[in-house]
């Protein structure tokens, strides 16, 4: 053994070959069932019956009307936040201020919503809707105006975002726009009637928007001009210069977009679910938006069927919850086996593996 092979790691990863679309969809499948049978190892652990629990969380989210409604209603912000960062990601910029976009568009939604109530009704929605999409939008420009300028890391830099918009609500709560008939419990009033979202099927309207946007999503990045600049800036900002592009300009103005698309879920989290500004009008969702968003791929339409899983997953985990008197850590336990089988698998499909002596011409020795 030589010198340079002491020196080398025991192992490492590189990508391999695109495989095909056969053997992706295979490897999936082995994923799923590696899943299903790690997450039943566990709940054998815990006492209780493997077909059992996943039967009802299958049944959970679907048993009756309320139960479809409510699996739907937490889809709405999963599927269109994961919309917005996929717009981030297919230039290679790193958005993982979903968090925060989404509640600067509820700050801003919710101004209108609390100040300007009186307004005909489908009049005040729509100024809502602008104003949800210019808070997220202001909230997606500043990293990417940092990032133009200064070469700033945007991965921290939309994370801390994320924390200073939580207490922009925290300031607005115990301040300004605190309610006064909160009897001394800090909290921002629940919207008037005029100001909510009207209800479709049961749910609310944002179930329409969110299917909307899936279609304008994918016609944008795969038959627009725009849409090509987005994937030659993330394959090479050099190649994008070499042919005549403007980066900061294309940089600046995707997340503008992502940031607004965030910025509408904030508007229709607090005006059709929440009916206020609440803390928890993100809640976690952004950060599930950037695994929903890679596990499809950064397609629209495989992010509509993954986000869709995820909210079945949700739903029913919680319906389990219930039903078998579990805590919730143990539900989160096994929602986490399962998404780190289906995590690992992606990973499998663009890497491999490789051990100390390895040669990409020569192969192993």
């Amino acid at each position: 053994m030589n010198k340079m092979q002491i020196n080398e790691p025991l192992f490492r990863t590189i990508k391999r070959k695109p495989r095909s679309a056969r053997e992706i969809m295979r490897l999936r499948m082995f994923a799923l069932v590696f899943a299903l049978i790690a997450g039943g190892l566990f709940v054998l652990m815990i006492g209780y019956n493997p077909v059992e629990v996943y039967s009802t969380i299958i049944s959970g989210a679907f048993r009756s009307k309320m139960a479809i409604q409510a699996t739907v209603k937490f889809m709405i912000p999963l599927l269109m936040s994961s919309l917005g960062v996929t717009l981030a990601f297919k230039m290679k910029f790193w958005n993982i201020g979903a968090e925060g976009q989404i509640i600067m568009g509820a700050v801003f939604a919710s101004y209108f919503a609390l100040f300007y109530s009186k307004l005909p009704h489908f009049l005040l929605i729509f100024i809502m809707f602008v104003a949800g999409f210019i808070g997220g939008g202001i909230w997606g420009l500043i990293p990417a105006f940092f990032k133009s300028k200064y070469e700033t890391n945007e991965t921290l830099f939309t994370l801390m975002l994320n924390y200073i918009a939580l207490h922009v609500i925290t300031f607005l709560r115990d301040g300004p726009w605190k309610d006064p008939g909160s009897s001394g419990f800090p909290k921002i009033a629940r919207f008037v009637k005029n100001a909510q979202l009207d209800k479709v099927l049961g749910v609310q309207f944002g179930w329409i928007i969110a299917l909307i946007l899936v279609v304008v999503v994918f016609v944008y990045l795969k038959y627009t001009k725009q849409g090509y600049e987005i994937s030659v800036v993330g394959v090479s900002q050099a190649t994008a210069r070499y042919g005549g592009m403007n980066v900061k300009k294309i940089v600046l103005r995707t997340m503008v977009l992502s940031g607004g698309i965030c910025g509408i879920t904030g508007m229709i989290q607090a005006t059709g679910s929440d009916i206020t500004l609440a803390s928890s009008v993100a809640g976690g969702v952004g950060f599930s938006a950037i695994i929903v968003s890679w596990l499809a791929n950064l397609n629209p339409f495989g992010i509509l069927i993954v986000s869709f899983l995820f909210s079945v997953l949700e739903k029913g985990s919680s319906v389990m919850q219930s039903t078998f008197g579990l805590s919730t850590y143990s539900a989160d336990v096994l929602q986490g086996i399962i998404l780190f089988f289906i995590l690992g698998c992606e990973f499998f499909i663009r890497y491999k593996l490789v051990f100390r002596g390895y040669h990409s011409k020569g192969g192993a020795k």
